[in-house]
């Protein structure tokens, strides 16, 4: 028995307890709101057994239904929304149509009622937890449900005390009922319906999914981010622009993207990112220099400061040029990978030095983000420009 049928069964085994119970305090006190409740608990037993039937069909699959049945869950949902408003017609029209009815009740059926009161309360908490532990929309549906349990047993034993000290209150009941019964019912079905007809994940998931594309270097921009709920699971695609013109490289930068947004966001099933590398009129250049006069450092990771240049393909002219300080200059250890992990946030298409970095680990790390290296002998940052082979 999986998790996720585990707490359907449960769930039967309440609605029959219940059935049971306000069954023979309906028979014997001839309370209409009682004979309500009695009928309440009828739908949610079938509704109880269509949760497991839910549950037990969401994740199969097979060649008919490649994606699996995870919207079974939803369907589930509404039909019990469905249910709920149809115990709400019920009750209603009892209350509304039927004639003068003797309403019987002793004082044990107080206590009768406040039990069952108590055990959906008790075991609504539980699966509703569950529920959103699984993501299960289902059981929260189901815990839902138990909860207007609670409330209509409130009602029935005001009215039933009511009768017990002369005040007529049963039908006032009934009616009170039926507005809870609906506004439960209201929200479980629109709740169902959105992923039934595939609305869009909730914003925060999305904003969510945004932030991590955006943390990763090797990405340029986000094209599109599309997602859905299936069931209890999200379905995710997106579309992003890599900074690397290697297709293999590409790929493995959006694979262990997605691996990462299925650590980060539960429940997704499948998240989907095309990939399609980075067409730029002009590149970024990173220069080791000395100082604000372009001169070229003789070392890389021990530069006193970087030259960043922004350099138009076309005609090789420096449309933007920053000199900044080197954090690292100073910082003996792993002060090379620090570097080349800064110049890839600075967004670095190409690093020139006079120093040969291809085999360090620097020349690794930048590699690895799509990064290419070069080594000069020019001593000016305009001549590294003048004699650069760009891509």
């Amino acid at each position: 028995m999986s998790s996720g049928t585990r707490p359907g069964w449960y769930s039967v085994a309440v609605n029959v307890a219940l059935l049971a119970l306000n069954l023979v305090m309906a028979v014997y006190s001839g309370s209409l709101a009682l004979r309500a409740e009695t009928a309440h608990n009828a739908l949610d037993l079938t509704a109880s057994v269509s949760v497991i039937i839910g549950l037990a069909l969401a994740e199969r699959k097979s060649k008919a239904f490649p994606y699996g049945l995870y919207k079974v869950e939803n369907v589930v949902s509404v039909f019990i929304a469905l249910a709920m408003f149809f115990t709400a017609y019920e009750v209603a029209r009892e209350a509304l149509l039927s004639g003068h009815r003797t309403v019987d009740v002793r004082p044990l059926m107080l206590l009768g009622v406040a039990v069952a009161a108590a055990i959906p309360l008790l075991f609504s908490r539980w699966e509703l937890r569950v529920g959103r532990a699984i993501n299960s929309p289902s059981l929260i549906a189901d815990a839902t449900e138990f909860r207007a349990h609670v409330l209509s047993s409130g009602i029935v034993f005001a009215a039933l005390l009511g009768q017990l000290v002369g005040v007529p209150l049963d039908r006032i009941a009934a009616i009170a009922l039926v507005v809870w019964i609906v506004v439960a019912g209201w929200h479980t079905l629109a709740d169902g319906m959105r992923v039934l007809l595939d609305a869009s994940l909730d914003e925060p998931t999305l904003a969510t999914v945004r932030a991590l594309i955006a943390a990763q270097p090797d990405v340029a921009s986000l094209r599109s981010l599309t997602g859905r709920n299936s069931g209890r699971y999200r379905f995710l695609e997106a579309e992003i622009v890599v900074r690397t013109s290697d297709l293999e490289r590409a790929h493995e930068i959006a694979s262990a993207l997605e691996n990462e947004i299925r650590q980060q966001i539960p429940h997704v099933e499948r998240v989907l990112i095309h990939e399609e590398p980075l067409q730029r009129d002009h590149l970024r250049v990173a220069i080791p220099v000395t100082g604000p006069d372009g001169t070229v450092a003789a070392e890389f990771g021990s530069a006193p400061f970087f030259a960043l240049l922004d350099v138009r393909v076309s005609d090789r002219s420096v449309i933007a040029e920053h000199i900044v300080a080197n954090a690292q200059a100073d910082n003996e250890k792993g002060r090379g990978l620090k570097v080349a992990e800064w110049l890839v946030s600075q967004g670095a298409d190409i690093v020139v030095a006079q120093e040969d970095i291809a085999d360090k680990g620097s020349g690794y790390a930048l590699r690895a983000h799509g990064v290419m290296t070069a080594r000069t002998q020019a001593t000016t940052a305009d001549e590294v420009i003048a004699t650069l082979a760009l891509p």
